[in-house]
């Protein structure tokens, strides 16, 4: 192409409805399998396989480490082989694909030996060799993904937009595990056929295997032909030569990565914000079917924390031009932290009336994190970009893989917090276990506090160590087209 008077920027813009939609269709996707992860797996392992708390935490930590190996040479795949006719990283949509659907049912198979009245021993090495074959299926598709972006387009409003679909493909992949979670209960009866009462009165429900396994085979099937469609409509505009595979490569961009205190405040934050999700979203299936005695609330307390999105997404874009991503997000944290400390403080409340207050604090909430999930991927791309800036390294796929790991960090957080409350309040995870009223109050005083401290540290950091503000952030956007004029120059991008 030669060179004209537009931008070297709108050269690599121009994005169309279809781009946007393809481009959220891929997190669409492997949400719809991820959710099960975050939902209902921990449950499943307690109530169904009859796993004990202590080895959920520490196969949770097992799998991280080895993530700590798998994910950054995941990330140096991306960065050095080289690009296909599809493209560098959109070709790994589709290599991901069937690998992450199998894996995804695998979890949750229940056969002769393996399961509630199977080989104990022998259940936990199963459950934690399919975990962790989901875990490596989901970096291969996660890492390029995450990278995509960068290729995709390099105008900075443009990936603020995209990353706001993002947002809402992993929103709406989210909503169908609800459904099994709502309605994958029926309640415990006695040999005589009559309800079995809990210490507060109220019936007992166990969790049902049939509805579950359905569903996770549903899911994981629609999650593999969303696949195949979203690899049709994504596309990569900035052509890249691979890095050189050079000793010591590695270690090079990962000290550059951690010398950069917008990528580690941004990466920290995101960390955080998935360990404060994973949290809730795990916890809170104990918490309305054991404390509230509903598990609807399921289905009402996420649709509370994901339709500010239908607000937000239209009007997000235009208060982040004004004001600043940083700026917004910092004030959506701190609100997020403020309802759930308002929802601790309630928790002498009859639950009959609590429950109310609870989704109605957790839709304020959910106004805030989006603020921050419909931006954080366009920050974390600012991030990638000020790197490239001020040291001209650039290397999406190791820096992916970096912000995935701290990710999954996020995840050993969030399981130590689920099954150390779980530890805490003495849950009974036995077959016929009955929680006592004890047990529960000390359960929901555990579900409100720890998301109220997680999402008031990632508002600290966003206030006073997050350096991207609004007016850096458009000084990077000028320094990021005199860049790409550079190394479209020198050749190392075709446009």
């Amino acid at each position: 192409m030669s060179e004209n008077n537009t931008s070297y920027i709108s050269r690599t813009s121009g994005l169309k409805a279809k781009d946007y939609v393809g481009y959220a269709m891929v997190d669409l996707a492997g949400c719809l399998v991820f959710a099960l992860v975050t939902t209902l797996l921990q449950k499943f392992y307690t109530d169904i396989f009859h796993i004990s708390p202590l080895f959920i935490m520490i196969m949770f930590i097992v799998a991280r480490v080895w993530d700590g190996i798998n994910d950054p040479i995941m990330g140096r795949i991306c960065d050095t082989v080289k690009p296909s006719r599809f493209g560098r990283y959109r070709p790994w949509i589709l290599y991901a694909a069937l690998p992450l659907t199998i894996a995804a049912v695998l979890m949750f198979l229940k056969f002769p030996g393996i399961g509630e009245d199977g080989n104990y021993t022998a259940t936990c090495i199963y459950a934690t060799v399919t975990y962790v074959l989901f875990g490596m299926a989901y970096t291969v598709l996660q890492i390029p993904y995450g990278s995509l972006a960068s290729v995709v387009t390099t105008d900075a409003g443009e990936r603020s937009k995209l990353s706001v679909f993002r947002s809402i493909g992993a929103a709406l992949g989210s909503i169908p595990v609800l459904l099994i979670a709502s309605f994958a209960y029926s309640k415990r009866l006695d040999s005589a056929g009559n309800v079995v009462l809990g210490e507060n009165g109220k019936p007992i429900t166990d969790m049902q295997y049939t509805p579950v396994i359905t569903g996770v085979i549903i899911m994981a099937i629609v999650s593999f032909v969303l696949l195949l469609i979203s690899f049709k409509l994504n596309k990569e505009r900035v052509k890249t030569k691979p890095q050189p595979k050079t000793k010591g490569a590695a270690l090079k961009v990962i000290k550059i990565l951690f010398k950069n205190r917008a990528f580690v405040v941004v990466t920290m934050v995101s960390m955080l914000l998935l360990a404060g999700q994973m949290f809730t979203q795990s916890f809170y299936t104990y918490l309305f079917d054991d404390y509230f005695n509903a598990n609807w609330m399921n289905l009402a307390t996420q649709a509370c924390t994901y339709s500010p999105m239908i607000i937000f997404m239209f009007i997000l874009p235009k208060m982040v031009k004004v004001k600043g991503k940083k700026e917004i997000t910092a004030i959506g944290m701190t609100v997020a932290a403020l309802a759930n400390l308002v929802l601790f403080f309630l928790r002498g409340l009859e639950p009959s009336i609590l429950m109310w207050i609870f989704l109605a604090m957790n839709f304020l909430s959910g106004c805030g994190l989006t603020t921050l999930v419909m931006q954080l991927w366009a920050m974390v791309t600012d991030a990638i970009d000020d790197i490239e800036v001020k040291t001209g390294s650039r290397d999406d796929g190791t820096a992916y893989s970096v912000f995935n790991l701290f990710r999954k960090v996020g995840q050993v957080l969030a399981a130590i917090c689920v099954n150390g409350a779980l530890l805490g309040m003495n849950y009974k995870y036995e077959k016929g276990a009955v929680q006592t009223t004890e047990n529960l109050k000390i359960m929901y005083d555990l579900g409100t506090l720890i998301p109220a401290i997680m999402f008031g540290i990632m508002a600290i950091l966003l206030i006073f160590y997050y350096p991207l503000n609004r007016k850096k952030t458009e000084e990077l956007q000028v320094s990021k087209e005199l860049k790409l004029k550079e190394s479209y120059e020198k050749k190392e991008i075709d446009i």
